[in-house]
C-alpha cells in the first residue's frame, strides 16, 4: 500500500494547511543551520520529537507497515513538515504517520520541510491535516472542528476558510456534537450515517433521538424512512386544539413533509403553513447575523 497523499507536491497540500505553510523554500543538506527556515532538509530521526498536539493518538499498526514497505522501496515522496527547537531538535507539525513509517523501514534521516510556528499554529496545522485525511468519521471531523473553534478562536467563517468548506457544511457537522454521546458513538462506528443523525437532531426529546437510534441500528432504516418518522412523531406531539383539528385539509400530511426536509436541509427548525386552496408560506427563523449569512449560502443568495 502507498502513501496516495504523500505523492502531491508540498505545494499540493489541503488549502487550509498549505495557506499556512506558504512561501517558497530550497532543499538544503544536512546539517542544518539553526533558523533555517522555509527549507528542506534531510534530517536524522532521532532529532525530531512527536507532536505534543497531534489530535490522532492511534495509528493502524498494519497500515503503518504497509507504508513502511512503500518507503523502502520508493523512499519518502512527500516532505514531513517540522519546527525547529534548536540546532540539533526538531519538533513534528504533520506528517506522523510517514515519520513514524520511516522509523518501521529502518531510514536514519526523513526529508522535512522546516517552518516556524508557534504552539497555536501546530495545534491548528495538526487539527488541519487531521481534517484532511480521507478515512475520518463525522465525529472525528466535529471534535477537530471544534477544537479549531475553542482552542485556535476562529470565528465558522474563518474555519470554513482554512479548511476549504462552506460555513454550512462546518455548521452541520458542529451539530452532531449536541447529540447524546451513544450516538455519537453510533456515527463514530459507522453503525449509523451522518444523514441519519441530522434527522435526529430534529427531535427535541433526547429520550426519543436515542429510541430512534436504536430503531435505525435494529431495522437497518434508510435515512428518508428515518426523516418519515422524524416528521411523524413531530406531528403527533403538537396537539393541535379541536378547532385547528376541523381546519386539517389533504395537503396537510405532505406539508408536513416537506416542513421536516427543509428543517433537516436548513439546519434550523422550518414553518410551512398552508390553506386548503394550496396557497401558503415558509417562514426560516434565524438567531443571529451569522446565522442569516449562513442561512443565504444555502439559498446560493447574493
Amino acid at each position: 500500500m502507498t502513501d496516495n497523499s504523500a505523492k502531491k507536491k508540498p505545494g499540493g497540500l489541503g488549502r487550509g494547511l498549505n495557506a499556512l505553510i506558504s512561501g517558497s523554500y530550497e532543499r538544503k543538506e544536512s546539517p542544518v543551520t539553526p533558523n533555517a527556515v522555509n527549507t528542506i532538509a534531510d534530517i536524522a530521526l532521532t532529532q525530531i520529537e512527536t507532536n505534543p498536539f497531534q489530535p490522532r493518538t492511534h495509528f493502524d499498526q498494519t497500515a503503518l507497515e504497509e507504508l513502511a514497505e512503500s518507503i523502502r522501496v520508493q523512499g519518502i515522496i512527500q516532505p514531513i513538515t517540522v519546527r525547529q527547537l534548536n540546532a540539533d531538535a526538531y519538533q513534528l507539525i504533520s506528517g506522523e504517520r510517514r515519520f513514524q513509517a520511516a522509523k518501521l523501514a529502518g531510514l536514519d534521516t526523513i526529508p522535512a520541510y522546516i517552518r516556524k510556528a508557534d504552539d497555536q499554529q501546530m495545534l491548528e496545522m495538526a487539527l488541519i491535516e487531521n481534517i484532511q485525511r480521507e478515512n475520518l468519521n463525522a465525529i472525528e471531523i466535529a471534535l477537530s472542528y471544534q477544537r479549531l473553534l475553542t482552542e485556535c478562536s476562529l470565528k465558522q467563517e474563518e474555519l470554513g476558510d482554512r479548511v476549504g468548506k462552506k460555513r454550512t457544511t462546518v455548521t452541520n457537522y458542529l451539530r452532531l456534537l449536541k447529540l447524546p454521546p451513544d450516538i455519537q458513538i453510533g456515527i463514530r462506528d459507522n453503525l449509523i450515517s451522518m444523514g441519519h443523525a441530522r434527522a435526529i437532531i430534529n427531535m427535541e426529546d433526547v429520550e426519543m433521538q436515542l429510541e430512534i437510534y436504536r430503531k435505525i441500528v435494529n431495522e437497518e432504516l434508510s435515512v428518508r424512512k428515518v426523516e418519515e418518522l422524524v416528521r411523524k412523531i413531530n406531528q403527533e406531539n403538537k396537539k393541535p386544539d379541536p378547532q385547528t383539528k376541523l381546519n386539517l385539509h389533504p395537503l396537510e400530511n405532505e406539508v408536513k413533509r416537506v416542513e421536516t426536509r427543509l428543517s433537516t436541509y436548513f439546519g434550523t427548525r422550518i414553518q410551512v403553513k398552508s390553506t386548503p386552496e394550496g396557497k401558503g408560506e415558509i417562514k426560516i427563523p434565524f438567531v443571529s447575523v451569522d446565522d442569516l449569512n449562513r442561512i443565504l449560502e444555502i439559498l446560493n443568495y447574493s
